[in-house]
């Protein structure tokens, strides 16, 4: 059997793809009033996004290890490649290290740098290598070389959840201004940073479409487009996007769900940019 990549929620990648490659996806939670909800296990309410008092938690060791465990015996002893979100977001890749700690190196922990559907096209890369039949640190090593090379970025309507999330570098010099700004956020080595900020949402968009085509330089590239709670902007989005690239590989369009959706609010819509993957197998038309 070969090797098996487990991953965490923040991964957003839809199902028809977790299954066709078989990643494992680790649910991350969400707790309000007192209820923990598990992300893409429980039913979770989609205005919980803006509801006061929302706290979002990673996997713990625990829920990891029996992962692990499980993905292990799948693999018939090829070994696991875990992929986790950056662990300066989250401390999910934290408690993963933790809990490979009892699998004697069968069980690789990468650190994704990045959240969202970078993480998801890096746990892709993984498998797709382990489908080739690389072992375990050939698979690790395309999970690294995904993940150091991935491109993400993202536009916000408005800035309460970021403010309140506490998730985003140079703070002060973001929300500092008293201007009603829509900022373009772009993840810098497992930090969201500033890239840009502009007047309007659609300036912004413009840009953020140039700043892709920028990053493409011409390459084949796998085009994710990610949002919360926005799928008709999702889809005009993908289509100016497409339209600036020479070649996509693959494309698709996820909702960035309950616990990124806290963080960044509704109305956000990202890219992201991959250029080291084969076309993805299993997706469905968007």
């Amino acid at each position: 059997m070969p090797v098996v990549v487990v991953t965490d929620s923040s991964s957003r990648l839809p199902r028809s793809v977790t299954e066709n490659y078989g990643i494992r996806q680790v649910p991350l939670h969400i707790t309000v009033d007192d209820k923990d909800y598990r992300e893409g296990v429980d039913d979770i309410p989609a205005d919980i996004v803006t509801t006061p008092g929302v706290t979002t938690s990673g996997a713990n060791p625990n829920d990891l290890s029996e992962h692990f465990d499980a993905a292990l015996e799948a693999s018939e002893g090829a070994g696991v490649v875990a992929v986790h979100m950056s662990r300066r977001l989250s401390g999910t890749w934290s408690s993963a290290r933790l809990a490979a700690e009892k699998f004697s190196g069968q069980v690789r922990v990468v650190d994704s740098r990045s959240v969202g559907l970078a993480v998801g096209f890096t746990a892709i890369a993984a498998a797709q290598a382990a489908a080739d039949g690389a072992d375990r640190d050939r698979v690790y090593e395309s999970a690294i070389r995904q993940a150091a090379t991935v491109d993400s970025l993202l536009c916000v309507q408005q800035l309460d959840n970021l403010r309140a999330s506490g998730r985003i570098s140079a703070a002060g010099k973001l929300f500092g201004s008293a201007l009603s700004i829509k900022p373009i956020l772009h993840m810098v080595d497992g930090t969201l940073t500033l890239k840009e900020r502009h007047r309007t949402f659609s300036k912004a968009l413009d840009k953020m479409v140039d700043a892709a085509a920028d990053s493409a330089g011409g390459r084949a590239v796998t085009v994710g487009i990610q949002h919360c709670q926005s799928p008709d902007v999702a889809e005009e989005l993908r289509a100016a996007v497409h339209a600036k690239l020479r070649v996509v590989t693959s494309e698709l369009i996820v909702d960035l769900g309950p616990i990124l959706g806290t963080h960044v609010g509704p109305g956000a819509v990202g890219v992201v940019l991959a250029a080291h993957l084969d076309p993805i197998e299993g997706l469905e038309e968007h």
